[in-house]
């Protein structure tokens, strides 16, 4: 068996066609939305509604953590748009979406990240597609739980749960063999981003069923420039599996 499994695709519709080559499945992580590319600020709903100069300087704002300043300069955006903000970014992401969804082959499993709205994937998952949070499936004789989105932050992205909620999702999912989410556990090498130069939040409720359970695997995202990119606690192999939208390629789990 060969599963393929991807995270942070952020609008790369071009590759995850693709991303299903010579694999059993396709598993998804989540963050398909781009909202705004770091890496290129001309790219992403952002820069679509408010052009690459202001684009810049929300990264610069961000970046130096200065989400106050961020978020006057968005709100004073936004007053300027003279357009809803909800129907603008919905309007925005269900256009990301069609696209996306359409390039999922069959059959891929997929869970949200931080920045997807929950609320639409229901209308552009196609038969083929299956989407858990807090559910588990077998692929090929392994249990694989999965746990969705992200906590809290200042950032205040679509898709941020209580620490007590996204625990109580792990403990639905009891013990597997390979545990999906989209963040990582809460290991300082595991959460620090090595451009943007700060650590992101993991979760201590999946560090601890990692200890409790010991899955052969934990899977994540999230992190897009890690310091470690791999590591063992206990028996359990932690995998970040890639910053999808700029690597284009996925990485593989086979038994």
């Amino acid at each position: 068996m060969r599963v393929n499994v991807v995270s942070d695709v952020h609008g790369n519709a071009k590759d995850l066609a693709r991303a299903g080559d010579g694999a059993d499945a396709l598993i998804c992580l989540g963050d398909l939305v781009l909202f705004l590319d770091y890496a290129d600020h001309s790219r992403g709903i952002f820069p679509d509604l408010f052009g690459v100069e202001n684009a810049d300087l929300i990264v610069e704002l961000r970046t130096a953590r200065r989400f106050d300043e961020a978020r006057d300069l968005g709100r004073r955006l936004w007053g300027e748009l003279r357009q809803d903000r909800d129907s603008a970014i919905e309007s925005a992401v269900r256009r990301q979406y069609a696209e996306l969804f359409a390039a999922f082959p069959t059959p891929t499993y997929a869970t949200y990240g931080n920045v997807d709205i929950p609320a639409l994937w229901p209308e552009y998952a196609r038969p083929g597609t299956t989407v858990l949070d807090g559910g588990r499936v077998e692929i090929g004789g392994r249990t694989f739980g999965f746990v969705g989105g992200g906590l809290r932050t200042p950032m205040r992205t679509p898709y941020e749960i209580s620490d007590e909620e996204y625990a109580a999702k792990i403990e639905a999912i009891g013990e597997v063999d390979v545990l999906c989410s989209h963040i990582p556990p809460e290991v300082p090498e595991l959460t620090y981003d090595t451009v943007a130069r700060r650590f992101e939040r993991g979760s201590h409720a999946l560090l601890d069923a990692i200890r409790r359970t010991r899955p052969r695997y934990a899977l994540f995202g999230h992190i897009h420039q890690p310091l470690v990119d791999r590591m063992r606690i206990g028996a359990t192999e932690c995998v970040n599996v890639g910053h999808f939208a700029s690597t284009g390629r996925p990485w593989a789990l086979e038994w």
